[in-house]
């Protein structure tokens, strides 16, 4: 679940509430180059309210209005890109084309209850017949798997190839904990919040908190292993020690590289980062499975040395496990993404 899409449902649950036609859109397919993936969400209310995206603004201008206008009473597929002068029309690159769910909206319970899951970091699969409009939702909690959430949505075809039903998972939001309050820690807070993250700082020393802007994350109280322990990461966590002070890091990755966060990460060099492993298994008994969870140095190797640039670093490596890179390897000086 992104940012965009909680605040999607958010403005559906609104629309519902104040009595107007709410309409959800949904990219249930894409051919060709897509300006945004399937299951990208937006949601428009006949009072001329909208929230979300399908497209990065190529057809959103066309479907609004006529939602705006006309909002649909049924559920219906529509394809956007068809042809070559539709596609010039919209500004479709390379030959893309959407296919698009508009589903009516009126059940306000059903909203509420999703919302709140989402809240309580529980996973919905939530299940739309494409014949009868109705919606059905069931608990799909976090398995335990270790990687990072890899349900997709899917449109359910027929054997004869017609379209039956659609499904889509709505869990919840990504959340960062960054062990550390320093000038690092600062941007990659801020960049992190852009990207859709929940943003959470742990740092027990007072010189480092009293300098800290909440507006970059939401600072704990306590340890760097409590305040591990206390959130129990799941597989949208990711726990990134940032403090270069082996007295605070480590006890922040001996509880991490425990859980179910999709990724641990620590600051620190080549040599840092072997000596730390060698310390954990020597005198703390884990193992190689466990001592392999964790990312060390942090970050993809792009040549960062300023705090930004190692913010960027971590980001770029965090958003590749994200969207389903499989293989992040330390080869010699440079990493390789297959």
């Amino acid at each position: 679940m992104q940012t965009t899409e909680l605040e999607v449902l958010t403005a559906a649950l609104a629309g519902v509430e104040r009595g107007a036609q709410v309409t959800l859109v949904s990219v249930v397919q894409t051919w060709g180059t897509s300006p945004r993936p399937v299951g990208s969400l937006l949601v428009a209310s006949s009072d001329g309210h909208f929230a979300g995206s399908v497209s990065g603004g190529c057809v959103e201008d066309d479907l609004l209005q006529q939602l705006f206008e006309k909002p649909p009473t049924k559920i219906q597929l529509v394809k956007y890109g068809e042809t070559a002068e539709e596609r010039n029309r919209f500004g479709l690159p390379c030959g893309g084309t959407l296919q698009l769910l508009l589903e009516p909206l009126t059940d306000a319970t059903e909203l509420r209850l999703i919302i709140e899951a989402i809240h309580q970091r529980q996973t919905l699969v939530r299940t739309v017949c494409l014949k009868s409009g109705r919606s059905a939702i069931q608990d799909q909690r976090a398995s335990g798997t270790r990687n990072a959430d890899t349900h997709k949505p899917s449109l359910i075809v027929d054997p004869d190839g017609k379209p039956h039903s659609w499904t889509t998972y709505l869990g919840p939001l990504w959340q960062l904990l960054i062990v550390g309050a320093g000038q690092t820690s600062k941007y990659l807070a801020q960049m992190a919040a852009g990207l859709g993250y929940r943003v959470l700082i742990s740092d027990p020393r007072p010189e480092y908190r009293q300098d800290w802007d909440n507006e970059h994350g939401e600072l704990l109280d306590g340890y760097p292993d409590d305040v591990v322990a206390a959130l129990k990461p799941d597989p949208r966590t990711a726990i990134v020690t940032l403090t270069h002070d082996p007295k605070l890091d480590d006890l922040a990755i001996m509880e991490a590289v425990r859980t179910n966060a999709f990724y641990v990460g620590a600051l620190g060099s080549v040599r840092t980062s072997q000596n730390r492993r060698q310390r954990l298994k020597q005198h703390f008994s884990y193992t190689d499975d466990e001592l392999n969870r964790l990312h060390a140095p942090v970050g993809l190797t792009i040549g960062s040395k300023t705090p930004p640039e190692i913010a960027l670093a971590v980001l770029v490596e965090l958003t590749a496990i994200r969207n389903g890179v499989k293989k992040i390897a330390w080869e010699g000086p440079c990493y390789t993404l297959q």
